[in-house]
Order: structure tokens, then C-alpha cells, then sequence
């Protein structure tokens, strides 16, 4: 598993997805539909918003990495990290974690906010893809 930062922000220190990878989880995930891209409201100025166009507002604040302001389920971290955070049941992030594919949020408030890791391969990027689908499922309630 890659290690990750003990200290603000959490983020991904080791086995990044090389670069090409990480741009096609980007062009992959905003080729989505019903998102847009935008600015995080909690991560820093290189990371991606993913902000759901059917539903601005959350149906509940543990369904939002940005409770009480515009749903933003995902975000998808930059270059120089690569991981992805994101919010899923609990149960659905244990199971990641589980598996190898998650950890919990360095600053979770509810047991809802994970870090998935960036995908260094295709087979990766394909599951990546499929969690960031289903953080936003969830996000949308």
C-alpha cells in the first residue's frame, strides 16, 4: 500500500500514478456524466472539484467532503499526489480498505470520506473510475 502523510493535507507520498495515468483519471472522470469541474472548498488549490450538475446542495451533510456548501463528493488530487478523496458508505469503504484500495480520510467527520489511491495501470484506472462512479451515486443520495 502506498504511505501517505501523517500531517495536513492527507495525501499520497509514494507509488503515484505516472502522469499520463493520473490525466486520463481526470479526463475520464469529467467525461462523467452531469459533472463539472471545479475549485475544492477544502483541498488545496491543485486539487479538482467534482461538482454534481443535477444536485447543488446535499442531501445530507455526510454525503459531501464540503458539508453545509456545494455538493462536492470527489476530488481528485493533483499531480504531485494523484489520490483521489471521496465520499461512499461505510460499509462500501471498508470493503475498499479491505481490499487494499483505500484508507480513511486523515480529517473524516463522519465515516463517510476515503482516500483511494491513484491508478498506476490501466486495470487500476478502470477501478478507480468505477469507485469515483459510485462516491457520486452516493454523494446524490
Amino acid at each position: 500500500m502506498p504511505t501517505t502523510s501523517v500531517e495536513g493535507p492527507h495525501r499520497q507520498v509514494d507509488q503515484l500514478a505516472p502522469p499520463e495515468m493520473w490525466g486520463r483519471l481526470v479526463a475520464a472522470v469529467f467525461a462523467l456524466p452531469d459533472v463539472v469541474e471545479g475549485h475544492s472548498q477544502v483541498s488545496p488549490a491543485s486539487s479538482r472539484a467534482v461538482f454534481c450538475t443535477d444536485h447543488e446542495v446535499e442531501s445530507a451533510p455526510e454525503r459531501s467532503l464540503a458539508p453545509g456548501r456545494r455538493l462536492e463528493p470527489v476530488h481528485l488530487h493533483g499531480v504531485d499526489d494523484t489520490s483521489v478523496h471521496l465520499v461512499l458508505p461505510p460499509e462500501r469503504g471498508q470493503e475498499l480498505m479491505d481490499l487494499g484500495w483505500a484508507e480513511p480520510h486523515g480529517y473524516a467527520d463522519f465515516g463517510t470520506e476515503f482516500m483511494v489511491y491513484g491508478p498506476r495501470n490501466e486495470d487500476e484506472l478502470a477501478v478507480v473510475l468505477g469507485i469515483v462512479s459510485e462516491s457520486l451515486a452516493f454523494g446524490r443520495g
